[in-house]
């Protein structure tokens, strides 16, 4: 399986010296990250907008070595809300936040991504939309769902991410579920081992059904994380089977990926939000969009074959 080894790749400097320097590395990017800063984004959030679509932005970047740089994180996001803010799309908007970027990681790490991303959190809610805390590797999960049960304290429309891959996910799932919570269900892109986390896409799949009909008979809001048709339709089923209406669920897909199947939703009336990421530090991001995927991988080897 390719998905392993990318992932490994994401990790090592050499190989994003060596992608980065490829010429044909930013017309590929392009198709996944449409800017660089905040300037360049507003544009993609109008268009996407008026075409009937939602949105997620999140703010590229997770190697954060220092509370200067997860300060900076955190100013980034607060820059970008106030940049929606005249735009006036409320929850059409949203955020999604990697707490490694706000310094999880770090000494006392979970205090730093709680003081961070507080403020984040509190500014999107003045401007009438919310944040969801993304999951990463297993190992700093626990941290993630603390955080995310505090912040709820105040503000209860704070998202969630858990993996199907997991195996610890089919629990978490009951408490969300049972807690009222929005939360997006992803099969998961991050190198786990076979100790914690199903290794097979079937089993994936399975799970990622198991899952879902947990979310949809519970009192949240899931969120369907995925390109895959089969689990788009079993995920329409299932919300029919639990009698909700289409405002009481939504789709999540990633900005460049099935883009006519994000019109086709969104004119069938279903919530379809367009996970959109922006920023320089866009390695981490794209090589994850790559192991995910096949054909993103081979989208990705035939422009270098041809372009570079």
């Amino acid at each position: 399986m390719l998905g392993p080894v990318i992932l490994a790749a994401s990790r090592s400097d050499r190989m994003r010296r060596l992608i980065s320097a490829a010429p044909v590395t930013k017309q590929v990017v392009d198709r996944f990250i449409p800017g660089e800063d905040v300037d360049d984004i507003v544009p993609v959030v109008r268009d996407l907008a008026d075409n009937g679509l939602e949105l997620t932005m999140d703010v590229v970047g997770e190697d954060i070595t220092n509370p200067a740089q997860a300060a900076a994180a955190r100013d980034a996001y607060l820059e970008l809300v106030d940049r929606l803010k005249p735009l006036e799309l409320g929850t059409r908007a949203e955020m999604s936040v990697k707490l490694s970027m706000f310094g999880q990681a770090l000494e006392g790490g979970h205090e730093l991504a709680l003081s961070n991303v507080r403020p984040v959190v509190e500014a999107a809610a003045e401007i009438g939309t919310t944040v969801t805390l993304d999951a990463e590797d297993h190992t700093t999960l626990d941290s993630m769902f603390a955080i995310h049960e505090e912040l709820r304290k105040d503000f209860p429309q704070t998202g969630c991410v858990i993996q199907a891959y997991l195996f610890r996910t089919e629990a978490d799932a009951h408490r969300l579920a049972e807690s009222g919570s929005r939360v997006r269900l992803v099969k998961g892109a991050y190198k786990e081992p076979a100790s914690v986390a199903y290794q097979g896409k079937h089993e994936i799949d399975r799970a990622y059904v198991r899952i879902l009909s947990t979310l949809m008979e519970g009192t949240g809001y899931p969120m369907i994380g995925s390109h895959d048709p089969r689990l788009i339709a079993i995920g329409q089923e299932l919300a029919h089977q639990a009698g909700r209406k289409l405002d009481e669920y939504e789709f999540q897909m990633l900005y460049g990926i099935r883009t006519d199947e994000h019109l086709r939703l969104a004119a069938e009336g279903h919530r379809m939000r367009v996970y959109t990421a922006y920023g320089t530090d866009w390695y981490g991001y794209f090589m994850r969009r790559l192991a995910e995927k096949p054909a993103n991988l081979r989208f990705f080897a035939r422009s270098m074959l041809t372009k570079g």
